[in-house]
């Protein structure tokens, strides 16, 4: 694990960020270790990994942001959560973003599937 990565980020560990965030993180170190500050902070609290990991999913896929929905359902997967729960949270997330908004999330979070089984 690089050294500018905290310790306490296992799912890091198990599977590296794209290349691209790779690359940003070499460019601006310092914009990095300050956002790992502030993801840290986010995990103090009463709420298991587990879950952590479902919320920042359902965020992702409300916010209609591709590129998180992709890290959430990477970062989930890595962490051992099934596709049926990854697969519940998009389905949950259809009566706030609408039926087209969560076939594209769907599709998000499958890419990440796919990815994984190559």
């Amino acid at each position: 694990m690089p050294a500018d990565r905290p310790a306490a980020d296992k799912t890091y560990a198990k599977r590296r960020p794209p290349k691209t965030y790779q690359a940003f993180v070499q460019r601006y170190p310092e914009l990095a270790r300050a956002w790992d500050i502030v993801a840290e902070a986010g995990h103090e609290g009463p709420l298991d990994e587990r879950t952590r990991l479902l919320v920042k999913l359902g965020i992702a896929i409300g916010a209609l942001r591709e590129g998180a929905v992709h890290s959430a359902a990477r970062k989930a997967r890595a962490a051992g959560v099934d596709d049926a729960a990854l697969e519940q949270v998009v389905a949950l997330a259809t009566s706030t973003v609408g039926f087209p908004s969560t076939v594209a999330a769907w599709s998000w979070v499958r890419d990440e599937g796919a990815e994984r089984k190559r």
